[in-house]
This record gives C-alpha cells, sequence and structure tokens, in this order.
C-alpha cells in the first residue's frame, strides 16, 4: 500500500449527485480527465466540464433503458488491471482498454423507492447492478484505484492530490472498506425487501445493514467500544428523533430509551400516560386526565428508583408537566412535543437531554428482534401481540368488575415491557407495585408487593397501595404461591396467560381467596 499513484482519469457515474460538479471541476483543474454516464454526464456538461461519455471508452452505446452502460471488460479492465503486473497492462492494450485510477460512484436509491412507496416495479428497476460491480471493482484494486462513494470524501481526496499529488495508501484502504461496506449494506437492503415480498422470514443465509447513527463515548461500560447503527426507515425510531438539548445520547441512554419509546407507544394518544424507565424496566407508569396527573401517580409507585432515570410521554409537555420532571435528577425525557414554555424550563437543566419524536412506533407492526449470542444472533419476531377484552378468558367463578378489567388491561401492557419474571400491580390505571427480572416469579410477587408497601410508608398512606389492586403476570404461575403471594398484598383480579399442568390447582386458589382471574393466552417474557 505504499506505491503511489497517478490519477490521470476518473469515471464519475453518481445518483446522488450532491457536490459533483465541485468535485468534478477540481480534478479537471488538476488535469484529469473526466468519463461519465448518461445524467451524470449531462449534468458536469451543463456545469461546463469536459467529459468523456463512457460508450466511446466501451465502443457500445447504454442499452435497455440504462441497464446495461458500465459492464464491460473495458470498464471493469481499466478498474482491475493490476498497474505492477506486465501481463494485465499489456491485455488491457491489446483490449484497446484504458486505466480508471479514480471510480466516482453511488447507487440508485433503492432504500427511498421502499419507504416512499414505491411498486414493485419501480423498486426493481431501482436495484443497481452496474454501480455495485464497479465499486467493488475499485474497492478490490485500492492498491493502484481510489474509490469514492460519499460526497464527503471528495474534499480528502482533492487535499490529498493538492498537497503530496497522491492520495495515500492509507485513506485508500479506508475507502476501500467504506465501499465494501456501501455495497453490503445495499444488498441487504434488497435482501430485506425481497424477504417482506416473498414472506419467507428465515432464508439460508440472513444479512442486516446499518447507518451509523453516532458514536458513542463508550459502551455499557467505559472500557467498551460504542456506535449507534440505524437501520430501515421505520417510522417513531430513536434514530429519527431531535436532541433539543443535552450532551448526546450514552450506550445505556439509548437502550433505556429505546424501551421507554416501545412501552409508552402501547399506549393511547386520547389518554395522558407517563412511564418512567429504569435499566430498561419500567419503575412506573401511570394514565390520567392530565399529563401532571399521570406523572405524579407513576413516580409514586418507585420514586427511589425513578432518580437518574428517563421520563417519556405519550402527550405534549408543557411548563407545569416540566418543572414536575425536573423536582428530581432526570437523565433522558422523551416526548412527542413541546411547547417553548417546557423547553424553557428544561433548559435549565444542562444535563438533562430532551428528545423529540415526532411520531410513536406502532407496537402492531410486524419487524424483527435480534439478540446476539456468542456464535451468533437469535431471529424472531418482535412481540407485536396485543389482547383486549374480547379475547380474554375468564376462569374463576367471579368476574372482573368494570374497574377492575380496565386495570387488568393496563397492568398487562406495562408487563409485556417489564423483564422476566414480570409482576405488576395497577390500581386506577397507574401502576403500584412492579417486580422484575428474578428468577422466581414468587420473589417478582414479593417484591413488587414491597415496593407497593414503600411507595404508601412513602407517601403516608395506611395501607399498602396494592390493597384493591389488580396483578398481572408475564408467564403462568407454575405454582399457586405467586397468586397467593399477591392476594396477600391485597390484589383483587388477576390477568396471566394460562397454560401450566397445574392450571386447575392455581384457579381453585383464586377461587379460596375470591380472587377474579382471566387467562389471556399470550405470554410476554422479555430478557
Amino acid at each position: 500500500m505504499s506505491e503511489k499513484i497517478q490519477i490521470k482519469r476518473a469515471l464519475i457515474s453518481v445518483s446522488d449527485k450532491t457536490g459533483v460538479s465541485e468535485f468534478a471541476r477540481e480534478l479537471a483543474l488538476l488535469g484529469v480527465e473526466i468519463c461519465s454516464t448518461g445524467g451524470t454526464a449531462a449534468k458536469l456538461r451543463d456545469e461546463g466540464i469536459d467529459v468523456v461519455d463512457v460508450s466511446s471508452i466501451t465502443g457500445y452505446p447504454e442499452i435497455m433503458g440504462g441497464r446495461v452502460k458500465t459492464l464491460h471488460p473495458r470498464i471493469h479492465g481499466g478498474l482491475l488491471a493490476l498497474r505492477t503486473n506486465a501481463e494485465h497492462m499489456r491485455e488491457l492494450k491489446e483490449t484497446d482498454g484504458v486505466a480508471i485510477d479514480l471510480l466516482v460512484a453511488n447507487l440508485y436509491p433503492f432504500e427511498a423507492t421502499v419507504a416512499g412507496g414505491g411498486t414493485p416495479k419501480d423498486c426493481i428497476e431501482n436495484i443497481d447492478i452496474g454501480g455495485p460491480a464497479m465499486i467493488r471493482a475499485a474497492a478490490k484494486n485500492h492498491q493502484h484505484v481510489v474509490v469514492a462513494t460519499d460526497p464527503e470524501d471528495y474534499a480528502p481526496i482533492i487535499k490529498e492530490l493538492k498537497g503530496a499529488g497522491d492520495v495515500s495508501g492509507k485513506i485508500r484502504q479506508r475507502l476501500a472498506l467504506k465501499a465494501f461496506a456501501l455495497t453490503s449494506y445495499y444488498d441487504s437492503a434488497v435482501s430485506a425487501w425481497f424477504r417482506s415480498q416473498s414472506g419467507e422470514k428465515f432464508p439460508k443465509n440472513f444479512t442486516l445493514g446499518g447507518r451509523l447513527h453516532s458514536k458513542l463515548r463508550y459502551g455499557e461500560n467505559p472500557h467498551q467500544e460504542a456506535a449507534f447503527y440505524a437501520y430501515g426507515d421505520a417510522p417513531g425510531g430513536l434514530a429519527s428523533a431531535q436532541l433539543v438539548q443535552g450532551k448526546a445520547l450514552s450506550y445505556n441512554n439509548i437502550n433505556d430509551a429505546d424501551a421507554a419509546v416501545q412501552l409508552i407507544a402501547e399506549f393511547s394518544n386520547d389518554d395522558p400516560t407517563v412511564a418512567i424507565i429504569k435499566h430498561a424496566n419500567p419503575c412506573g407508569v401511570a394514565s390520567a386526565q392530565t399529563g401532571v396527573d399521570a406523572y405524579e401517580y407513576a413516580l409514586r409507585c418507585d420514586s427511589v428508583s425513578a432518580f437518574g432515570g428517563i421520563v417519556t410521554t405519550n402527550c405534549k409537555l408543557d411548563r407545569t408537566l416540566a418543572e414536575k420532571i425536573t423536582e428530581i435528577f432526570t437523565e433522558v425525557v422523551i416526548a412527542p412535543g413541546a411547547d417553548s414554555d417546557a423547553i424553557s424550563v428544561f433548559a435549565q437543566k444542562k444535563n438533562l437531554r430532551l428528545l423529540l419524536l415526532n411520531e410513536l412506533p406502532d407496537p402492531n407492526i410486524r419487524g424483527t428482534a435480534i439478540q446476539q449470542v456468542s456464535s451468533g444472533f437469535l431471529l424472531q419476531d418482535r412481540d407485536f401481540c396485543t389482547v383486549d377484552e374480547a379475547t380474554l378468558k375468564v376462569v374463576t367463578k367471579r368476574a372482573p368488575s368494570i374497574q377492575e378489567m380496565s386495570d387488568l388491561l393496563f397492568a398487562n401492557k406495562v408487563a409485556k415491557h417489564v423483564k422476566s419474571n414480570a409482576i405488576v400491580y395497577v390500581k386506577n390505571q397507574a401502576t403500584v407495585g412492579i417486580g422484575a427480572g428474578q428468577m422466581s416469579r414468587l420473589d417478582s410477587s414479593r417484591i413488587a408487593a414491597q415496593k407497593s408497601q414503600d411507595a404508601a410508608d412513602k407517601s403516608g398512606a395506611a395501607d399498602t397501595l396494592a390493597k384493591g389492586s389488580v396483578v398481572a403476570s408475564d408467564a403462568f404461575f407454575p405454582f399457586a404461591d405467586g397468586l397467593l403471594a399477591a392476594a396477600a398484598a391485597g390484589a383483587t383480579a388477576v390477568i396471566q396467560p394460562g397454560g401450566s399442568i397445574r392450571d386447575d390447582d392455581v384457579i381453585a386458589a383464586a377461587d379460596d381467596a375470591g380472587l377474579a382471574m382471566v387467562f389471556t393466552g399470550v405470554r410476554h417474557f422479555r430478557h
């Protein structure tokens, strides 16, 4: 990689024409011959830049509406010939080929076409063939050829040429990496579209592409390097969020914020709802008539854990709600909007990050969830399943009251987003105790009950907040002990998937305790 190269000829063929005219003009001033195709050639000529048509090199016109224009031995020979290999150079001359020292190329806007609702025909026509082939050829031969696939590459290349008269081997290698990463990402996007069209979820080979969103200060811990990559164009994701104030999000911030956004998206915009997240688990969730009331009820559930947490809401932030949130230390606030008064309140807390989302993700949209393991990764459908009253099965002698049923559905939504084993107590559309991530469901029940008692003690209430509540479990109760612990804590109704071989024993215990219980038939493990 140490040998110098002299750029005499550049082939420019780009879909994204940002900055290309300025770049080509600089190259021309340095004595570089510019070759080009179709629309790119026309644009450069309009800018007064001399251009050699690719067809004059290949001796063949563009055909099939431009589908075939650079797929020719004289082009690929010019990109792939090893300049230090006499045989290569002899063959290049004998075939009337010319050496191409710089390739400037990017690809048809396939992703944008898909995201814009393009027809299958439109999407297929925007699958680039010649571009990836040239880019891969130039990148493979980066020992002798410079490849530029991004307008951000143009200025550094010109700086190198004006300085040393060469593009260093280190930069050529970096550009080659960037080129192969681009074609790999592009093919991943095409593959994902074909999967969606065919309905085949698990092909023999599965690829995942991502675009660098931001480099992070460090990962989960300071000794781990990290970055945030975005993929796909689904609305409501953190990649599209506006950071209004505060320093850049950390790895843990992003992980927790994603958990917060996925949870809050479960709740209708008709009911102001607030969720407080800590270590990817909710420590309080509530719906109320106003955002302020919802926040106060959510905070009451576990005000100790809420310190340094993430607050998310499905309603627009105003001054009153902003003032309430800033009464304790909060890392991140996420909302679909904020008025100027709210923003001015948050501005007084310089370390608080305020994120605004144009829209929340749709919890019912099917998608893919990926979990890395030591020898690969696990792939599954995301947990898009939701339940409503019509799908529930009452299994006890007593059916839930109207208020109990409303709270049961609320509790089930929250439990779906709590690490397993998950137990969630809810009263009047607000969590009053959450037990998360325990190895035993009984321990989760006890912890949730203790959290409820702690909240009661802190607020000066005479009884545990769980008294008169309902309880949700993310999976079935394998024994009656967890259920009885919930009853002892004051719960009057239970929602759970059912499906245990001891369901009859659990139902009998619920009847003996005077509990109402419904089965959902849907488990919500979250690891």
